[in-house]
């Protein structure tokens, strides 16, 4: 078994001993090679599966959370998820340069890797590989395509964005070898393409979401709020109103897929926001629904709001009354 180096260690960790994997106790080993990674990875035997004691209650032996970094409350419910469903909870952060467009802000997007290790206190192994550990033979030649879920909604404004996200998504699949991935429904559009792509690729995992989580003034959580100015921030609040009209009105039975929309453009109408795409789609096809939908849909919306690229969606149920769920920054998870 590979030594983890102790320099890549969290102050406190204590360096794995034996055969069963590391020993948390101070917080998770921070790993940053293949080796590294694969010696710290603990596999459920078979003997393990029938008593695990505390966590017996936990169906799974490891979950990932994959993230670029600047983690915010948002991820950490995604990790606390991962920590109900597995007994290794592995963290991978890595700023995907493939899922970035000419233009956009890969160079400054936040890197701030002590601080993410501070809060990963409910995980077992931080991987933040560099792009050369990733990528070791250079950009890949081989690519995973998101198919015609990457020409709709993000895929218009982003072009290749999908397929650059798969790609990486599919690589920490195989360096990690995980029995479930969380991801969070705030980039609903990135669930139904990892989803489709697990299935439509046979990849051995299991894929489960978590709820957007919002600051107590709707804002949903991304790490590029950063950016924003307090102005700015204000400004981005109708994205959320427009999510919550939209629920509104899909709340009444007679509520049609018309409806909905109106009642979100209203709301966006007249808004200082550079408005990307609004639209009423299939939740597991990201297509536009029929006039006549009734059932799930997800109302979805990006908007450049100063020089800030922003999503937001609701999970909404046409001709039903809705009942949604509270949204925030201390639930979860999608």
């Amino acid at each position: 078994m590979t030594p983890v180096d102790p320099l890549l260690a969290p102050r406190g960790f204590s360096p794995p001993t034996g055969v069963g994997g590391p020993t948390r106790e101070h917080g998770p080993v921070l790993v940053r090679t293949r080796a590294e990674l694969a010696a710290v990875l603990v596999d459920r035997g078979p003997a393990e599966q029938v008593d695990r004691g505390p966590s017996a209650a936990r169906p799974y032996g490891r979950a990932v959370v994959m993230t670029m970094g600047a983690l915010h409350a948002g991820h950490l419910a995604l990790v606390a998820r991962a920590r109900e469903l597995a007994d290794q909870v592995v963290v991978t952060i890595f700023v995907n340069p493939l899922q970035f467009g000419p233009g956009e802000d890969l160079e400054r997007y936040p890197r701030d890797l002590a601080a993410d290790l501070a809060l990963l206190t409910d995980a077992d192994v931080v991987f933040a590989p560099s792009p050369a550990v990733v990528f070791p033979a250079g950009q890949p030649v081989v690519r995973v395509s998101a198919g015609h879920l990457g020409q709709l909604l993000e895929g218009v404004t982003r072009p290749g964005h999908l397929d650059g996200v798969l790609t990486i998504v599919l690589k920490l699949l195989h360096l990690v070898r995980p029995d479930v991935a969380v991801f969070g429904q705030k980039d609903a559009q990135q669930v139904m393409a990892v989803e489709a792509m697990v299935r439509d690729l046979d990849v051995p995992v299991l894929i489960r979401s978590v709820a957007t989580v919002r600051d107590p003034d709707g804002l949903a959580l991304s790490s590029r709020n950063a950016y924003l100015s307090p102005a700015e921030h204000e400004r981005a609040l109708v994205l959320s109103r427009a999510m919550r009209a939209a629920e509104r009105a899909a709340s009444e039975p007679s509520s049609d897929a018309a409806a909905v929309r109106a009642a979100a453009q209203a709301e966006l109408a007249g808004a200082e926001i550079e408005l990307d795409y609004l639209a009423l789609v299939d939740p597991r096809t990201a297509q536009e629904v029929a006039p006549g939908h009734r059932g799930p849909a997800l109302l979805a919306v990006a908007a450049r709001v100063g020089g800030t690229h922003l999503i937001d969606n609701a999970p909404l149920v046409l001709g039903e009354r809705l009942h949604p769920q509270p949204q925030t920054r201390t639930e979860e998870d999608a």
